[in-house]
């Protein structure tokens, strides 16, 4: 089997990779990402060398390229992560994120409908069970108040360009499957946590910045709330759906792990300070939390999100593995053996 995976050098999607690869033997992965900013090739470092991982490096916007990889490869699986998901760049150049976000899944879904169909509802010979599974955020949900959580039937009320530009991107899939009979899921899923994310998300900045002993931003007054999943917790996650999930429907992924944003940065000092105290320095910090300071808030941001993922689990039966506190020790762990300078 010949799966295409988009976005497959960014963080969520090269922790699916590998966790594919080692888990199946019988799938074969071609995987497109244009490395940008978010794509990184050394995140495919474990898989490079891998007979059955292809790597090609090229724009969903390209739709002539990804014509030809269907040609050429006969997908019968597309698993799409590739996504501008950058709220903050969203709001300095939103222009990027609907050509990427929208245009680049238009094309997606037309060549696996040009691939896989004959006509409405009517697949070719050896695509009857071909899958598209389109990765989305719960964002496009727009802002919960103190109480209540989203889920399936929630109305969609996106908040910045980053947002909009995924909610587009749901309804265009769901209408493949409304107009086509296209084989489609989406999930959406909370804020992921783990290794390889990008430098610029909330975790890394903590504890980048706070290893470097430098002013630890956090927006506003820190009370926003995410729901986070850790990463692998979420590859699972999309690897039932695959399998169970029924076709046309939306599944949201969440971790049941409301921080706020102050609380991840407390966590955070405090497992550094456990494993990497602070040493004497010129600027009289001898703890983490100190170096925590308030700037002003983002535009739109939205106070709280918070899945309720019955659903996922009643259909297609996921359990969590990772709790937060675990989830987040690996993630410093990660980090911490990147950097050459700390011995664990």
């Amino acid at each position: 089997m010949n799966w295409l995976i988009t976005g497959g050098a960014g963080f969520i999607g090269s922790n699916f990779v590998a966790y594919i690869l080692k888990k199946h033997e019988d799938i074969n992965i071609i995987n497109l990402d244009k490395l940008t900013y978010a794509g990184n090739i050394k995140h495919l470092e474990s898989v490079m060398n891998n007979p059955r991982h292809t790597f090609v490096e090229g724009d969903i916007c390209d739709a002539e390229l990804v014509d030809r990889l269907f040609d050429i490869y006969q997908f019968t699986t597309v698993i799409h992560f590739a996504a501008e998901s950058h709220v903050d760049n969203s709001i300095n150049n939103p222009q990027t994120f609907i050509q990427t976000n929208v245009l680049g899944t238009f094309n997606l879904l037309e060549a696996a409908r040009k691939s896989w169909m004959k006509g409405i509802g009517i697949y070719k010979e050896g695509y009857q069970s071909a899958r598209f599974i389109h990765i989305s955020t719960d964002e496009v949900y727009g802002s919960l108040g103190e109480k209540g959580l989203f889920n399936e039937n929630s109305s969609y009320a996106p908040n910045s360009p980053y947002s909009a530009s995924k909610a587009s991107a749901d309804l265009i899939v769901r209408s493949y499957y409304h107009t086509y009979k296209l084989n489609v899921i989406t999930t959406n899923c909370s804020n992921n946590y783990g290794p390889m994310q990008h430098e610029e998300k909330l975790i890394p900045t903590i504890i980048r910045k706070a290893l470097a002993l430098e002013s630890i931003p956090i927006y506003g007054d820190g009370k926003n709330v995410r729901d986070w999943i850790y990463v692998i917790d979420h590859c699972r996650a999309i690897e039932m759906v695959f399998f169970k999930g029924r076709v046309g429907e939306t599944y949201l992924i969440g971790g049941h792990n409301e921080k706020t944003n102050l609380e991840i940065a407390h966590e955070i000092c405090d497992i550094l300070n456990c494993y990497i105290p602070v040493q004497k320095n010129d600027k009289e910090i001898t703890n983490y939390k100190q170096l925590i300071t308030f700037v002003k808030d983002r535009p739109g941001h939205d106070f709280r999100y918070a899945i309720d993922d019955s659903k996922l689990r009643n259909e297609v039966g996921f359990v969590m593995k990772n709790s937060f506190s675990e989830g987040l020790k690996k993630t410093v762990l990660h980090y911490l053996k990147q950097n050459t300078s700390y011995i664990l």
